[in-house]
Parts: C-alpha cells; sequence; structure tokens
C-alpha cells in the first residue's frame, strides 16, 4: 500500500485515474467541493472507490469544519457554523457548549456516513492567538487551551458516535501564524515556555485516533525544517512530548509553505516520520511521483491506519439529524437568552 492519501479530479474517477488507484494501492483519498455535486453522486463515487479497492473501510476523507471550511455545501448537505460559534458559548455557558459541539458533530458525521465519507479532518486544536493570521481565525474553538481540548474531544465523540473518524490538527500548533501556510511558510519565533500553549490541547488529546502535522516553522525547535519535514518536531515533540501514539498524516504537500518538487516533499515528510502523505489537487504527474518516490507502508503505520479506521461507531440506530441539529440549537439559544 503506498502512503499516501490522494485527490480525485471530477465527479467521477477517469480511466487514468482508475488504473492508476488500483496499481498505486493508495491509503485512501480526499474529498473536495469538485467532487461533490449531490447526494447520489457522491455516494455512487465513493462506493465507486470501495470497490476499486475491496475495502470496506476506505479511508475516504474531507475538509468539513462548518463556517468557511465545508467541502459538502448548501443547498445540497447542511450548513455548520464554524468553531468560534462554540468558542462564544463556551464563554457564558460551558457544559451548554460541549454538549452542542458533541451533538453538532454527529449530526455533521451522520451525514458524512451516509456519503461514505469514513473520515473528518475535525477538530483543529489550534489555540488562537491575537493578532494573528485569520487563516485559522474564526476555525479555532477558543484561545484557552483547555477550552480548545474540551470542545475538541467533544467533537471526537461526536463524529465518531455518527460513524466517523476524527483528525486533530494541525500539530504542534497552527494558531500563532502571521501569514497563510498555503501561499507562504510560517515562522514562529515564540520560546519553548510560550509553545507550551500550544500543545497543551493536543496532549489533553493525545489518544485521538488521527492527527495532522502544520507546515510552520518552528525555530524554537527546528530553525530549518518545517513541523511536516522535521525529525526532531515529529520524533521529539509530537510523538513523545504530546505522546501522540496514532496515526500521523501530512497537511496538503501541495501547500507553498513547502519548497521542493512534491515527490521530494513527499519522500522527507515520510522520513520525518510522518504515516501518511496528503496530496490534495489530483494532478497525476505529481500522484506517480509521490508513488514511486515513497515506500511501501511500514507495518507499523498499517496497523495505526487499522486501529484509526475502527475507531468509529458503526453507523446504525442513533437519534435522528434533525433531531439532533434541533438540541444544538436549542441550547445556543437557551445560553444566549441566560446570558
Amino acid at each position: 500500500m503506498t502512503p499516501a492519501i490522494f485527490g480525485i479530479a471530477g465527479l467521477e474517477l477517469t480511466v487514468d485515474e482508475r488504473a492508476f488507484f488500483k496499481d498505486a494501492n493508495p491509503a485512501g483519498y480526499i474529498l473536495f467541493a469538485r467532487n461533490c455535486d449531490n447526494p447520489q453522486q457522491l455516494r455512487r463515487l465513493t462506493d465507486d472507490l470501495r470497490e476499486l479497492h475491496g475495502r470496506e473501510r476506505l479511508f475516504i476523507s474531507v475538509d468539513q469544519e462548518g463556517g468557511r471550511v465545508q467541502r459538502m455545501k448548501p443547498p445540497q448537505w447542511t450548513a455548520y457554523p464554524a468553531g468560534e460559534a462554540f468558542d462564544l458559548l463556551y464563554r457564558t455557558a460551558p457544559a451548554s457548549a460541549i454538549e452542542a459541539a458533541r451533538v453538532n458533530a454527529e449530526a455533521l458525521a451522520i451525514e458524512l456516513a451516509e456519503m461514505g465519507v469514513t473520515v473528518d479532518f475535525h477538530p483543529p486544536l489550534d489555540v488562537r492567538q491575537p493578532g494573528t493570521h485569520d487563516v485559522i481565525g474564526d476555525r479555532a474553538l477558543g484561545s484557552d487551551p483547555m477550552q480548545v481540548a474540551a470542545i475538541g474531544r467533544a467533537i471526537l465523540d461526536g463524529l465518531a458516535r455518527g460513524g466517523v473518524v476524527g483528525c486533530i490538527k494541525h500539530m504542534p500548533g497552527h494558531g500563532r501564524s502571521m501569514c497563510d501556510s498555503h501561499k507562504e511558510m510560517p515562522r514562529v519565533e515564540a520560546s519553548e515556555d510560550e509553545l507550551e500553549q500550544d500543545l497543551a490541547p493536543f496532549r489533553a488529546l493525545r489518544h485521538a485516533p488521527m492527527g495532522m502535522t502544520g507546515h510552520l516553522l518552528f525555530t524554537a525547535w527546528d530553525a530549518e525544517n518545517p513541523a511536516t519535514l522535521s525529525p526532531f518536531i515529529v520524533g521529539e515533540i509530537i510523538r513523545k512530548r504530546i505522546g501522540f501514539g496514532g496515526l500521523l498524516l501530512t497537511d496538503d504537500i501541495d501547500m507553498e509553505a513547502l519548497s521542493g518538487t512534491i515527490p521530494e516533499r513527499a519522500a522527507r515528510a515520510n522520513a520525518a516520520g510522518c504515516d501518511l502523505v496528503l496530496n490534495c489537487w489530483a494532478r497525476m504527474d505529481d500522484m506517480m511521483g509521490i508513488a514511486n518516490a515513497l515506500p511501501r507502508m511500514s507495518e507499523l503505520s498499517a496497523e495505526r491506519l487499522d486501529r484509526a479506521l475502527s475507531y468509529a461507531a458503526i453507523p446504525g440506530e442513533s437519534t435522528g439529524r434533525t433531531q439532533l441539529l434541533a438540541k444544538r440549537d436549542a441550547l445556543m439559544a437557551a445560553a444566549g437568552e441566560a446570558a
């Protein structure tokens, strides 16, 4: 199995994609708006991927946080609030915020599971900092590390109840970024003591099944390599200091924060200790280059992948989405009235 997550160009597999994916046997796939036209089409696509590989529990992922990060969009799919909504609610009614986040995530997961999606790259555990770039912004669950952890834990639980595996991101923390890592490399000059605040939510949720790195340069830890490509940050900070033992994948390897060819970036991330490389843009030359550049998935990474995909409940009898969303709205309204 190739230790990579690949994108898909359109609404259905092309002949070339089908042949390449069958041969390369990637760990899984990521979906974007370009792949999501309507529920019937999307379910056909995910079923096709499962049939291609003969894996019922296939890693099929999406960024579906809510707010501005939502690949499956209205009116075909439900609109969900950004993380900031739960941050604001927590300030006046912590228990209500935690339960609202949980039921919101469960409703979201049920909708994803109905489409054949098994992984949601959610929640972000990046601690919001004043005066930073809005690449995180209203996606953040708060500026207090323990609040972020509490809401993040509720989201992971809700996703799992709905049949989807969550993924904590962006380790070791994206909250101090002064630029957008999609466009350039963020350089974080904070001290080790200051960075303890960024690590705290990840440490609290270190037993999460899956995590994602961020493409940021932390001068206190590695002045030469961004976290995704740094053996020290992956091995010493993420694996040891945070204590994360789950499946670790990169943020999108195509992002302009990184340099070098796409296959070179993939090979460096793999050598640094990332289990899987995420490649989003479905460019066949890049995907073929990655498949050639990477070794076969290690036994340890394969074990982590299997363990992560078994984390979520098998969808079955559960509270309906309508009732879950009504409960979320009631909690948020009641807290607003009390404030």
